[in-house]
């Protein structure tokens, strides 16, 4: 690989990272935090949804310790990466920009195995509709996954849903808010997974477990035609104004920007945002598909979108050092610093001269205590890194 695109090469793969910290520009909180911890890692290589799933995800949550403990008896929340939607060509949208319902129902049917009393899918859905809507728009078999555990619910976080007020999670160390107003799913829950997609994002590089967390900000509070003293449960546009850009505030009713002098650019927003939330709502279990996947970006309404067949699936308990393994498989740098590949845009700005980089969110989470992303103090179990290897930026 060509290491001026800071792709790894396989003998700094063997060797782990070693390649310390980088500068994090202004936002990094100034106190110190504990050294982040590490956490296994399970790689596996599957060339198909067809294969037997449950099986081989049943391996790797061995690998990683188990999962008994962590959901027997427990409320179990899933949040699944459906961002959009649309095909590309043959290929369904669980092939290539969602997380595919065949590994949603190995997923729910290991979880009742092991004991979890109920299991609830969530994700955002346009106003009007179900997340059960989306999911038959697309052609979910919505029966099986009911029949995978003895209690799964569906409910859409881009809005109050069915509870009765929004949960306020707070942040301890916060970059852009000190706490977030979700839907009550996210708090009224004993473990936390994020499903995520092993893909591009257009603006922010690479979408994985840390960029999944930005899902679930609800548009009813932080959308551009958010309340502006209360959310607004009609609302329907996406969250760029308010998160992206940062040129209005979420409703006077949640919690505002810790500094509203700080960069204005997406590139240094999102990333922390993404660590805030999910600093604010913790993953207990990170589970990302890269079986079937996309190269270009997070969708197929990116130019330059197009199909990828990775064949490999990421599992871990922590999600810096899960998306730390993820991104090394993609065959880059997880302690890239902001412009290297993958933390550049995927496609160039539309206004000329304007920034093309973007924050890595995995030293922006390590920074503040969350997880760590050295490759050399993270066990990797199942299939080593070198032999999953899959090109990412060769193949844009």
């Amino acid at each position: 690989m060509n290491e001026k695109r800071n792709l790894f090469t396989r003998r700094q793969l063997l060797a782990g990272s070693g390649l310390g910290l980088v500068s994090l520009g202004r936002g990094a909180p100034p106190a110190p935090v504990p050294r982040a911890p590490a956490a296994p890692v399970s790689i596996a290589q599957c060339s198909s949804y067809d294969e037997d799933l449950a099986r081989l995800l049943a391996t790797q949550f061995d690998q990683i310790g188990g999962i008994g403990k962590l959901v027997g008896g427990k409320t179990v929340a899933i949040k699944l990466n459906l961002t959009g939607g649309g095909r590309i060509g043959a290929y369904t949208a669980g092939q290539t920009h969602w997380v595919h319902p065949k590994l949603v129902g190995a997923c729910c049917h290991l979880l009742a195995r092991a004991g979890a009393k109920r299991i609830r899918l969530l994700e955002g859905a346009g106003r009007g509709d179900s997340l059960e809507d989306k999911m038959l728009d697309a052609g979910w078999n919505l029966a099986a996954l009911r029949s995978a555990a003895p209690i799964v619910e569906f409910e859409s976080t881009n809005y109050l849903g069915s509870g009765k007020r929004y949960s306020r999670l707070k942040v301890a160390r916060p970059y852009i808010y000190p706490a977030f107003d979700l839907n009550h799913s996210y708090e009224d829950t004993d473990v936390f997974i994020s499903m995520s997609k092993l893909k591009h994002h257009e603006e922010c590089g690479i979408t994985l477990t840390i960029k999944n967390s930005f899902g679930i900000a609800p548009n009813s509070v932080y959308g551009d035609d958010a309340g502006v003293d209360e959310p607004n449960e009609n609302a329907h546009r996406g969250r760029e104004m308010v998160l992206h850009a940062g040129k209005r505030q979420p409703p006077k009713s949640a919690p505002q920007e810790v500094d509203f002098t700080s960069e204005r650019f997406e590139g240094y927003r999102v990333p922390r945002i993404c660590v805030d939330l999910i600093a604010a709502r913790p993953v207990d279990l990170a589970i990302i598909d890269g079986i079937e996947s996309s190269i270009g970006g997070e969708g197929p309404w990116v130019k330059g979108f197009k199909y990828a067949h990775p064949q490999a699936l990421i599992v871990g308990r922590n999600p810096v050092s899960t998306d730390a393994v993820a991104t090394a498989v993609m065959g880059y740098n997880p302690r890239a610093k902001r412009g290297e590949a993958p933390f550049h845009r995927v496609t160039p700005p539309e206004t000329p001269g304007a920034p093309a980089w973007a924050e890595n969110p995995m030293l922006l989470a390590e920074a503040v205590g969350i997880g760590s992303a050295d490759l050399g103090s993270i066990d990797v179990r199942g299939v080593p890194i070198k032999d999953a290897l899959y090109d990412f930026e060769s193949r844009r």
